[in-house]
């Protein structure tokens, strides 16, 4: 009892250095709750596109939500428990035990945790009917979609806020414990011993283990690397690596940044480059943030994007055809006869229809699969597609025949596979071909026989070697047109089925990148408070060396952006390092994409980071040199 009154008093005293730490674990557990409450609406929705980009939203930003303020939390514990160092020597110097001391910050950890869980967990039920509103109004949601209003996911991210506060707390309090009674007597303005022998096995745990992660993934399912939830949860490892590296990455870096600057003035961009590296500590509980920040966001858009360019590559370089043509309403039905009748009359032309459907395969343990497949003509498909065979030969497909993608259990040429039909019928239909694992398009292809009712969305039209193109383009069109149809070139179809600049991305990267923000600007202004209103000595010393108040503001604040700098290179270069993974997987999946760094994303990330530190350093040492410069330095 005498250490939880002890956690209390401590708590009322440090409340103002422990705001950001309550601020971003109650907006994880709202964000939480509130995603978990439309997660759990989502199951009422009809099984569809729209379901899967919800679970594929809401799971993103819950996950991403729950892991920074996870790491806000860790931080800023980090720090203050540094800074208590005095304070919790004398502890030890009273009689306190090294577990007693650790009972008192994971007792303040709790309390927090219970406080900001239980406000997190209400303002999250009120924020979900909203979130949900909000969803549809983007057009991320189908019209009638709404929050569940079962009471679980309030509990889960109750519990979530409360392991998240423990957990990010337990390093920070084993530090504690180990603090000694003579260090109430020690005083020293250059950080040692911050890189302790657990913070080296975590980061060099955590760089093997994302480093195997992705080889292993690159030797036995490259496919994998590109998965939404791998590419959403795997960069987390390889950031907090380097995050807990920040003290050993930034020391080089701080003095590449600040060479020009220290060069071009007489003594300010010194003194700010050697304050940043004897400061460790500090240094790294300002850059951390930023560098997860940034790289988060960099890692997720980057993906995004990285996936949405594959997808058009890998199509591109699977197409031969020279035209696309989509049937309107009144030929989609009864497989488009008059339109197909219509454009094989043409003269040198091979017209090649699908239709999408979706059938079931039985794997050899008895489960039922479902997933996507399409309906082809054999010897058409075979002149307007390059799919990638591995074994067989896409022209033996026939009624009684499959083209199945090698990550089927089943995929020997020749070998029979129990397949369900759309109707519900069962059939065994043998493999004609296999072909390489691909993004997803991979799939299934069976002839229009198994699949019964599937209605023709695609044709693809090649043009016959020595075809008169403008006229054929001609009567192409003039038939298409006659029945409704569109007409468009491979390129031009490719850019509307795979565009670029994919609306779900955009707004997927959008919220990432509003969360990084959040959550950004919370620990970066927590820790710049807390950390420049303790070096109120520091800078008064400055003051009696003869330098002005606006000078030794400058110079916080110059120090504060260099190191908001370093943090942002790092975030990039963990970015780079992910996406360089998804490269790589690419690569052995045979598929030629541009691996883009999101520029505008993590530059917007840097620019805010840099927009929030300027007024915070400012201020914060604006207030600690409020008082007279010999009074501050005799405390």
């Amino acid at each position: 009892m005498r250490m939880t009154r002890i956690a209390l008093k401590s708590l009322r005293a440090r409340w103002t250095s422990l705001t950001g730490a309550f601020v971003a674990l109650a907006l994880g557990v709202a964000l939480t709750a509130a995603m978990t409450l439309g997660l759990a609406g989502v199951p009422a929705l009809p099984p569809g596109e729209d379901a899967v980009v919800l679970y594929a939203v809401l799971g993103t930003a819950s996950g991403v939500s729950t892991f920074v303020s996870a790491f806000v939390v860790a931080s800023t514990y980090a720090y203050v428990v540094a800074q208590r160092r005095r304070e919790l020597g004398l502890l030890r110097l009273a009689g306190a035990t090294p577990a007693q001391v650790r009972r008192t910050v994971l007792t303040e950890a709790l309390l927090l945790g219970v406080a900001a869980s239980a406000t997190g967990c209400a303002a999250g039920r009120a924020g979900a009917p909203r979130l949900a509103g909000k969803l549809v109004a983007v057009g991320m949601a189908p019209p009638g979609f709404t929050a569940g209003t079962a009471s679980w996911p309030l509990y889960a991210a109750f519990a979530t806020g409360l392991l998240v506060a423990l957990g990010g707390v337990a390093a920070a309090a084993r530090r504690a414990g180990r603090t000694g009674p003579l260090d109430a007597l020690r005083e020293a303005d250059v950080d040692t011993g911050v890189m302790t022998a657990g913070r080296w096995a975590w980061a060099v745990g955590l760089l093997l283990t994302a480093a195997a992660v992705v080889a292993t993934a690159l030797a036995t399912d490259p496919g994998r690397l590109l998965a939404r939830k791998t590419y959403t949860t795997q960069p987390m490892l390889l950031i907090s690596a380097c995050a807990l590296l920040t003290p050993v990455l930034t020391p080089p870096l701080l003095r590449v940044l600040a060479w020009l600057p220290a060069r071009l003035t007489r003594y300010a961009g010194r003194l700010a480059r050697e304050s940043a590296v004897t400061g460790l500590r500090r240094t790294g509980a300002i850059a951390a943030p930023v560098l997860v920040s940034v790289a988060l966001a960099g890692s997720l858009a980057g993906a995004l994007q990285t996936v949405s360019a594959a997808r058009a590559a890998e199509a591109r370089a699977q197409s031969a055809a020279d035209y696309v043509v989509t049937p309107g309403g009144r030929d989609g039905g009864a497989a488009g006869t008059g339109l197909l009748d219509a454009l094989r009359s043409v003269p040198g032309l091979v017209v090649s229809p699908t239709a999408g459907t979706r059938l079931s395969v039985v794997e050899p343990d008895g489960a039922v699969v479902a997933t996507e497949a399409r309906t082809a003509d054999p010897a058409a498909l075979a002149w307007v597609s390059r799919l990638p065979v591995l074994a067989g030969s896409v022209a033996e497909l026939d009624d009684d025949a499959v083209v199945l993608p090698e990550e089927w259990p089943q995929h020997t040429v020749g070998q029979r596979v129990p397949v369900v039909r759309p109707d519900g019928s069962r059939t065994t239909l043998r493999v004609a071909a296999v072909l390489r694992d691909g993004l997803g398009d991979n799939g299934l292809y069976v002839t229009a026989r198994n699949a019964p009712g599937a209605r023709v969305d695609r044709i693809d039209v090649r043009l016959l070697p020595g075809a008169d193109r403008s006229w054929t383009d001609g009567r192409l069109r003039a038939e298409a047109r006659a029945h409704g149809a569109t007409v468009a070139t491979r390129d031009a179809w490719l850019a509307t089925a795979y565009p670029a600049d994919n609306r779900t991305a955009r707004l997927r990267s959008a919220l990432v990148l509003g969360l990084a923000l959040v959550f950004t600007g919370i620990a970066l202004a927590n820790t710049l408070v807390m950390a420049t209103v303790d070096r109120g000595r520091e800078l008064a010393v400055l003051r009696l060396t003869g330098a002005t108040r606006g000078q030794v503001v400058g110079l916080v604040t110059a120090e504060s952006l260099l190191v908001v700098a370093a943090g942002a290179v790092l975030g990039c270069a963990v970015a780079g390092l992910n996406l360089a993974g998804m490269h790589g997987a690419l690569a052995v999946l045979g598929v030629s994409a541009p691996v883009p760094l999101p520029w505008a994303t993590v530059g917007g990330v840097a620019a805010a980071a840099a927009v929030i530190t300027v007024p915070c350093a400012a201020l914060s040492a604006a207030w600690a040199l409020r008082s007279r410069p010999v009074a501050a330095v005799a405390r």
